[in-house]
Parts: structure tokens; sequence; C-alpha cells
């Protein structure tokens, strides 16, 4: 997984409390910091929970923060019988909120990219529960009406994108560095911890490439989310969005705020698809904001 590399993980860097949290197909990796009201924050592709590295301790004095790494992510278990489709993350982070978060007790969740479809179907499985839901350049749709992002999820998912995948490492090596509005913002030391997790061609194919094939390959897992959506009325909801996000911008934004128009709405003019790692202090004042009860 890469951890036998000395660079890897850098603890001046990811210095966090960490716990191990078994579900059906492996262990998974979990951040668990602080105490109070329990806010979750979960990651997407291709990074792992140290992209939450500087919102941790802006919580954690006033709450209990819980950020896992998905199977295949950062220090979980990456086991070659698992399958790592959004629905198969999905029903693992069920089974996560089950061990980690009493029944009954109500919890904030901080979604980002990939981490929308794959916690949604718990948070409107469990909407009751939910005290503060925060999204962050995510989705929870089929890309069958956006013909932009169809073209991009088929180079994606395509022959050659499993060969980038594989023998480039193309999505943390390129495509996480081209959704910065500010490439600067990305250090050399804080690109290795991304890169370094994925270390061999498998890992890449078997974890990356399958988020990128399902894009169009879980079309209707993707769609039932959006199906359901009406669950989601009466859950406090804030949209805090990197406006200079190259997929993810004003155009999906304005989704979110025509389907629920009484979102709260924090936008990063000067940030892209990683607005807690671009703007981190900003983020971190305005999450504190949103979650609070």
């Amino acid at each position: 997984m890469g951890a036998e590399q000395k660079s890897w993980p850098d603890r001046t860097l990811y210095p966090f409390p960490v716990r191990r949290v078994a579900v059906e197909d492996g262990v998974m990796n979990c951040v668990d910091m602080g105490s109070g009201p329990t806010v979750v924050l979960l990651h997407g592709t291709p990074t792992w929970s140290l992209e939450w590295r500087h919102v941790l301790p802006a919580l954690a004095p006033g709450y209990r923060v819980l950020a896992p790494d998905h199977l295949g992510f950062g220090l979980s278990e990456r086991p070659s019988d698992a399958r790592y489709r959004p629905e198969d993350h999905a029903r693992r982070f069920g089974q996560f909120m089950e061990q980690t978060v009493p029944a009954g007790e109500s919890v904030s969740l901080v979604l980002h990219d990939f981490g929308g479809p794959i916690a949604m179907d718990w948070v409107l499985r469990n909407a009751a529960r939910v005290r503060k839901l925060v999204l962050v350049n995510t989705w929870m749709w089929s890309w069958d009406d956006d013909p932009g992002m169809q073209r991009k999820a088929k180079v994606a998912g395509s022959r050659l994108g499993r060969w980038m995948y594989r023998a480039l490492n193309a999505s943390p090596r390129f495509l996480l560095p081209m959704g910065y509005a500010n490439r600067t913002r990305l250090t050399p030391e804080v690109h290795r911890q991304y890169l370094d997790a994925f270390p061999d061609p498998d890992s890449r194919e078997r974890v990356l490439f399958s988020l990128a094939r399902s894009m169009l390959e879980s079309r209707g897992y993707l769609a039932s989310l959006w199906d359901r959506r009406s669950g989601l009325e009466g859950v406090p909801m804030t949209l805090m969005w990197g406006m200079r996000d190259p997929a993810f911008g004003p155009a999906i934004l304005r989704r979110w705020r025509d389907a629920f128009p009484t979102a709260s709405v924090r936008e990063f003019a000067d940030a892209g698809h990683w607005p807690h790692e671009e703007e981190p202090v900003a983020f971190a004042d305005a999450l504190k904001k949103a979650v609070q009860p």
C-alpha cells in the first residue's frame, strides 16, 4: 500500500490519532479526534483523509471528528477480492457508521467529490439523524443528461484511460493538480502523499480506475440517489464550493441550488476542486459556522 516507503505517510502532515474499523470487505482507517457533536468528513478520489488535515484541528476543540479512508485508499486495507464501485463503498460506509456512531445519535456530514455519492445512500436512509449536511464540489446523479461530463467519463473509462491509470498513475499525478485553481498551492510534499498511496499499477486499476469507470457504469446507482432527493427536504444543507473547479464548477452548483433553494451557499471564488486545501483558513471558519448546532 506504500506504507513501507519511508516518505509515506509523512506524520508531520498527518499527525492525527487513528482507529481501525472492520467492515465486510476489510479494515478501514479512520481519524477519530475531539469530543462533542459528531462530524464526519468524507474524502473523494484520488485522495484520502489527509485532505482534511487543515479542517481536523479546527473542528476538534468543539466536535468529535471522524475522517475515514475508504477501503483501498490511504491507510485502509486494499483487499484484492473487494469491489471498489461507489455502491460498494456506500455499503461499507453504512457499516462504518453503525460501528462508530451510536444508534440514534445525530451527526453532521461533510462530503467532498465521490464522498457525496458514496455517503448519500446512508444520508437518505437516515435523514432524521442528519444534523447538518455540507456538500463540497460533489454530486449525486448520473451524467446521462450532461454531454460534456459523459465525454470525460468515456475517456476516463476507456482502454486509454485504463493504461494511463495503470502506467502513469494519472489520477493523482495529473488530474489532482489540474483541479487546483492555483497549482502552486499543491506543494510537492503534499502531492507526494497522494502519489505514494498508489505505488503499483494493480492498486491504481483496482481502486482508482474502478471509480473512473463507474461514472458511466454505476449510472443506475447514481440515478437512484437523485430520484430520492426529496428525502433531503428538511435537512439543513450548506453548499461550500470552489468556483474555479474545472469539473464541478458553477454549473454543478446551480443544479444543487435549483434542487435545494433553501440551502446556504459559501462560494470560494479563487479555489478549485479542493477549497479546503486551497483556502484552508477561510474554509475551516466557514465550516465551523455550517456545522454549529
